[in-house]
């Protein structure tokens, strides 16, 4: 029977996998090794979002920097600053442009970036379930065959059980019966190597 894992994913929200230690124990060798293309895309990925999430923050700590210097320059600057001041103050505002263009550039990425995660880790997630499917039918199907083992096991073994106590039984009485008709010495030319105290201890 073939499922559509795929489908079935569609509007769930799902953990970045390979964040997840437990999704790591869960697969062999094998498994690992047939996914690990798109596992490190994935991982490349994610750390290209935490590359540019860290950047833009450096960028608009930098920028507030920046527009405060030039609040600041432009304070000094009606107050009769001179030549040096304006100087600065175009250098600085040439800087926050420049941060501006970066921070640009990077929203782009910062929109398209969770749709790739998104799509990669739902492909690992496909890949995973097929595999896990697999298994659980492979276990089940063993489980079922180790249970009818082990009841046919349990209805041997009380029927070798039930065996056992006859034949003790039977012995048991064969021996009390000779004992009482020929007596212990004549029973010990048997040599029948019968303890009924051992047998059956009191």
């Amino acid at each position: 029977m073939k499922h559509d894992y795929a489908e079935a994913l569609q509007g769930k929200r799902i953990p970045i996998l390979t964040l997840d230690n437990k999704w790591y124990r869960l697969l062999d060798q094998s498994t690992r090794k047939a996914l690990a293309g798109t596992e490190e895309e994935l991982n490349t990925l994610l750390k290209r979002q935490g590359k540019i999430n860290t950047e833009v923050k450096e960028i608009k700590k930098l920028k507030k920097k920046l527009m405060n210097e030039i609040m600041e320059m432009a304070e000094e600057a009606e107050q009769g600053g001179n030549h040096s001041v304006m100087k600065q103050m175009e250098q600085h505002k040439k800087l926050v442009n420049d941060c501006n263009d970066k921070l640009d550039s990077y929203q782009d990425e910062l929109l398209e970036l969770p749709r790739q995660i998104e799509r990669l880790n739902q492909k690992l997630m496909t890949a995973t379930m097929e595999y896990c499917y697999a298994i659980m039918n492979e276990n089940s199907e063993e489980i079922e065959e180790i249970s009818a083992w082990v009841t046919g096991i349990r209805i041997e073994l009380k029927k070798k059980l039930i065996k056992k106590q006859q034949m003790e039984q039977q012995n048991h009485e064969i021996y009390s019966y000779m004992h009482d008709v020929f007596g212990a010495d004549v029973i010990e030319l048997f040599d029948m190597k019968y303890n009924p105290e051992e047998q059956h201890p009191k």
